[in-house]
């Protein structure tokens, strides 16, 4: 499933970096909140990134590395992938889990506050996974947690463990995260994990973007003017993906998302605007990599999965051992 980077990363620095004795030294995020991607540095992404590719080689060796260790899932808006994902990782790392992934079954129903409710979870846990459709949820959450929040996603704002997941499959796959050519397509208005990424893409030297949307959809001005163009990030926008793909290192599909819509006609407008298929993949360089942070509706048809160049189910497997990797770092354990 992993290529020969990882070999790379055993042989440079031997079959362990965190052992109990350097990770007293490398331990920086203990008690953090982690809400959007600029809360972790770029040295804290590369150490977290590292700490998960040790994971991956070696997972028997971090398997009661949170032993006794309380995760709370508090999911608020549905989810598969991000949920499962946490707390398949805070298992892999012998930790335990509790939360729920229905707001109706919770307090919440009876009027309580989200502020009283994370005081009371709080009081349970060692960290606190959140997931809202409502924005700055996750920043308010932390300001009554005494445990870190790990936001899971706040609706359209940020979604930072799914970007630490994408950093995480393109060092892996494309080798850096420096100098890649990013196109992202599709819902580039309401994406949360397109605002996300290309946030934590733009620290990083010679990445260009390329934004594939229809004119209702298209990056949010806000990304442009005070995050692309302050970093000095070049980037341009297309209204069809034949005409660019083919100069792509990244390809970031996204769906429309039904749910950000307040009316349904322009979602049934706008749902099927770009289609992955074989033809336009004849298009794209032949070491050009796919992602989409799923679920997928039909922007990528079901024939792409067998090409080669098709890493969105590689990034789902990635996307736990990151998780891995920053659950063990602000719970303290590495």
């Amino acid at each position: 499933m992993f290529n020969t980077y990882f070999v790379y990363i055993i042989e440079k620095h031997g079959p362990l970096l965190y052992n109990e004795k350097n990770s007293k030294e490398l331990t920086v995020l203990k008690g953090r909140h982690v809400i959007e991607p600029g809360d972790l540095t770029n040295s804290e992404i590369d150490e977290i990134c590292s700490l998960a590719e040790q994971i991956i080689v070696d997972p028997a060796s971090f398997q009661d590395v949170c032993r006794g260790k309380i995760l709370a899932t508090l999911f608020f808006e549905p989810s598969t992938r991000t949920r499962l994902s946490f707390e398949a990782a805070m298992l892999h790392l012998g930790g335990t889990v509790e939360g729920f992934a229905d707001a109706s079954y919770t307090s919440s129903t009876k009027g309580e506050t989200l502020a009283d409710t994370i005081r009371v979870v709080s009081s349970y846990v060692d960290v606190i996974a959140m997931r809202s459709p409502k924005e700055g949820a996750a920043l308010l959450a932390s300001q009554f947690s005494p445990v870190p929040v790990i936001n899971a996603g706040d609706g359209g704002h940020y979604h930072p463990t799914q970007t630490l997941t994408d950093l995480l499959t393109i060092r892996a796959l494309r080798g850096s995260y420096e100098g890649q050519i990013i196109g992202f397509c599709g819902d580039l208005k309401f994406g949360r994990t397109v605002h996300s990424l290309a946030k934590a893409m733009c620290r990083f030297k010679n990445n260009k973007f390329v934004f594939i949307s229809p004119d209702e959809l298209t990056i949010p001005e806000y990304m442009t003017e005070n995050i692309l163009k302050p970093a000095g990030v070049e980037f341009v926008s297309a209204s069809r993906l034949e005409d660019v793909i083919g100069d792509l290192d990244i390809l970031y599909m996204t769906r429309v998302q039904k749910e950000r819509f307040f009316n349904e006609q322009d979602y049934l407008r706008l749902k099927d605007s770009y289609i992955l298929d074989k033809e336009k993949m004849k298009l794209a360089k032949k070491d050009m990599i796919v992602l989409h942070p799923l679920p997928r509706v039909n922007e990528i048809s079901p024939e792409v999965d067998s090409d080669p160049r098709a890493a969105y189910f590689k990034q789902v497997k990635y996307g736990m051992y990151a998780r891995m990797a920053l659950i063990s770092k602000v719970t303290g354990c590495l």
